[in-house]
């Protein structure tokens, strides 16, 4: 059986180099109930699953990216199976 965490897809400006990645990845970890953080700093693009019944808001991802130094272009839910 897969299990089903809520995944969002994060797009950010000027997410370019190893240490943005780092940055952003350290914020988003601070929020409560995330499992797994991916960066993709070609595509700009942050993937985050969340811990099994648990969301996250969009003013909550916002605010992380915010406090790394970047802005928010685009904020969505994905409903892909979570990858192992």
């Amino acid at each position: 059986v897969w299990a089903q965490s809520p995944r969002y897809q994060v797009g950010v400006d000027g997410l370019s180099c190893p240490f943005c990645a780092y940055g952003i990845e350290k914020q988003i970890h601070k929020l409560d109930g995330v499992k797994q953080v991916k960066v993709d700093t070609g595509k700009g693009q942050v993937v985050i699953t969340m811990d099994d019944g648990r969301t996250l808001e969009k003013a909550q991802a916002e605010a992380a990216v915010k406090r790394s130094g970047f802005s928010m272009r685009s904020f969505e839910q994905s409903h892909g199976r979570e990858e192992k």
